[in-house]
């Protein structure tokens, strides 16, 4: 399968979706861009910039991943998470607190770690990449926010370069971006890489979702090759169809890659 092909699939799949779709794909061979710059809910994609930003505030000596943080009552929020079912007083770490934010989607854990970053610094920063288009509003399961319009944002574009950013290790040191790499590859919620060979790849990895939605985006690479994804999908009446074409799209990505 070469990049035409692929990009006729992920196109047919997007048509036949009931449903609404911005996807972006890069790779050696070419970038497929179907309505990639269209803004959508971020959902808890937003988490991936979090993550940038709270590394690049370590680098720049603003605050140490082993600095502890009070999981306390008044924090603790539903929705995906572990947080809101341990001890009231429970203390911990900054970089345990982004790795449930990633790996599991933690809601409390992402809001204290918005406190703590500070939601200004954390959209400075994101507009300092050039992700003009992604933009953090609220925090985690905040209905009244959302009620009023006011929601977090991204585009597929966006999530991609993302991506590409912490894979390169241009923006971090060589040790924090292999660390939000191991972060990413511990991803519980699959999507796109349930129709990936993990025998062959390795997959890095964040997905959300909202009613409605279905979002995934991803590093899918081996020794001899890399391919970067976000596919954002809004406008669902059943969620199983969005989860649906995200594992076919997953199929797609993983047939072409064998074939690179």
């Amino acid at each position: 399968m070469d990049i035409k092909q692929l990009e006729s699939e992920i196109k047919e799949l997007a048509a036949n979706l009931d449903g609404r779709a911005s996807i972006y794909i890069e790779s050696a061979a070419g970038v497929i861009d179907v309505n990639g710059h269209h803004s959508f809910s971020s959902a808890s994609l937003i988490k991936v910039p979090i993550l940038m930003a709270a590394f690049h505030q370590c680098e720049q000596n603003q605050l140490k991943m082993e600095e502890k943080l009070l999981v306390s009552a008044d924090r603790k929020v539903g929705g995906a998470g572990v947080l809101q079912a341990l001890s009231n007083d429970l203390s911990m770490k900054l970089i345990d607190l982004l790795t449930l934010m990633i790996i599991v989607s933690d809601n409390t854990a992402t809001n204290i770690l918005i406190e703590r970053l500070g939601m200004e610094n954390i959209n400075k920063y994101i507009h300092s990449l050039g992700m003009r288009n992604t933009l953090l509003q609220r925090k985690m399961m905040d209905t009244v926010a959302l009620e009023n319009g006011i929601d977090n944002k991204t585009t597929a574009a966006d999530m991609v370069y993302a991506l590409k950013s912490i894979k390169a290790k241009q923006l971090f040191s060589a040790e924090n971006s292999n660390k939000m790499l191991e972060i990413l590859s511990q991803q519980q919620f699959l999507k796109l890489a349930d129709g990936i060979d993990l025998e062959y790849f390795t997959v890095a990895s964040k997905t959300g979702e909202l009613a409605g939605v279905q979002h995934d985006c991803a590093i899918i690479s081996s020794q001899q090759t890399v391919l970067y994804a976000a596919v954002l999908i809004d406008e669902l009446t059943l969620p199983e169809t969005g989860k649906k074409t995200l594992l076919e799209i997953g199929k797609r990505l993983n047939g072409f890659l064998k074939e690179q």
